[in-house]
């Protein structure tokens, strides 16, 4: 537990860039380097989150900690990974009240901008590993137009379910899973008690949620959340929106901001979640607001990947299992190239100049192969700049 602590700290503290990012990082410390595992376990484990929802690269970490040293390794890789972005987060949520004034609100704005130069780069970085064939790209079409049309965020779930459907149909060139079993101290019967729970807490959360007030609505608005969004990273922000801008806890400029200071450090996106929850009115806010949060968001992920991964090695090698994992994956995309256009462009740019300054902190990430925190830097900076002259 202390070996498993101890990597996953480092990788908290330096993991910048994005689930994706995270994937490499991952592969090098403790593939390469340490041997945890093989590269096809490996493989195998990446497939399982991406095909659930979540937070994959953190289902990624509690699934290598669970496989290392089992309950108390899946909690430290995720207490190690996530404390330092949620830490630096909550600090940012301390500092916002104090940000003021001409350049202050400079300052913010440069932080949108954050959002749709790495959303940008997300999009494209994704289009192009996961829909590599003409059939991928029109479901990943489809699912840009279902999502904008629908404008709700339960047409994430419909988008999900065509995307598999068509995939089965049409993506038949998809790969089943890589052979080699994952060998987990997890038997079947307590897999199958972990995912009933997780469905029990989707379904009576929200009935809870009616009668009460407090902490239980914002758990089980922060649940929903983690529990639908395929595809982790970017794709929880339309979630996240909708779960704190739409009944008025969060303004949407402050969400925003948050969103592109999330962008400044490492960890995984979901520590967002403690951003969110820290601002939220009352008593619900602050440290315990945070705390609830973030606990609900990351939960679902990590019971479905806990249940799954008994089960997955007698359905992974089927051809049908690995076309609908390929559909979903196309869908994914769609979905946020959607939030690319909606809630971060219309909600970022602002004139002509604000689409320089984005287009530039996207060559930074996809030309320039730069760090996120240096488009940070540029779009504040550029930000800052504008609103003196």
């Amino acid at each position: 537990m202390r070996e498993v602590f101890l990597v996953f700290l480092k990788l908290g503290l330096t993991s910048f860039g994005g689930p994706i990012a995270h994937l490499g990082y991952f592969r090098r410390e403790l593939i390469e380097r340490r041997e945890w595992i093989s590269e096809s376990q490996f493989a195998q484990l990446i497939a399982i989150s991406q095909f659930l929802p979540g937070p994959a690269s953190s289902q990624l970490g509690f699934a290598l900690g669970l496989v290392r040293a089992g309950w108390a390794g899946a909690v430290s890789a995720f207490i190690a990974f996530t404390a330092p972005s949620a830490v630096l987060l909550l600090a940012f949520a301390a500092l916002l009240p104090h940000i003021s004034g001409t350049l202050g609100e400079a300052a913010i704005h440069g932080l949108k901008l954050v959002a749709l130069s790495v959303v940008a780069h997300g999009v494209l970085g994704m289009a192009r590993r996961l829909c590599p064939d003409f059939p991928r790209m029109m479901i990943a079409a489809a699912a840009v137009v279902m999502v904008l049309a629908a404008q709700q965020a339960w047409a994430q779930l419909v988008v999900v379910a065509f995307g598999s459907l068509a995939g089965m149909v049409f993506c038949g060139k998809a790969r089943t899973a890589p052979e080699g079993g994952i060998h987990v101290n997890v038997d079947r019967r307590t897999g199958a008690v972990l995912l009933a729970l997780f469905a029990l807490l989707l379904i009576g959360l929200p009935l809870a949620a009616r009668e009460s007030s407090g902490l239980v609505p914002v758990a089980a608005a922060f649940y929903r959340a983690g529990a639908l969004a395929f595809g982790g990273g970017h794709v929880v922000l339309p979630l996240l929106e909708e779960t704190v801008v739409a009944p008025g806890w969060v303004p949407h400029d402050e969400f925003l901001a948050g969103y592109g200071a999330a962008q400044a450090v490492p960890g995984p996106m979901f520590s967002f979640a403690a951003y969110l929850g820290a601002l939220l009115p009352g008593s619900q806010g602050g440290f315990t607001g945070a705390s609830i949060a973030i606990a609900a968001i990351f939960l679902p992920g990590f019971l479905l990947m806990a249940g799954v991964l008994p089960f997955w090695q007698a359905i992974a090698g089927r051809p049908t299992a690995a076309r609908a994992i390929a559909g979903i994956n196309a869908a994914v995309v769609g979905i946020l190239g959607a939030a690319l256009y909606d809630p971060v462009w219309i909600n970022a740019v602002r004139g002509p100049l604000d689409v320089v300054i984005a287009i530039i902190g996207f060559a930074l990430l996809a030309w320039r192969k730069l760090s996120a925190i240096f488009v940070v830097l540029w779009c504040i900076a550029a930000s800052v700049i504008a609103a003196l002259f």
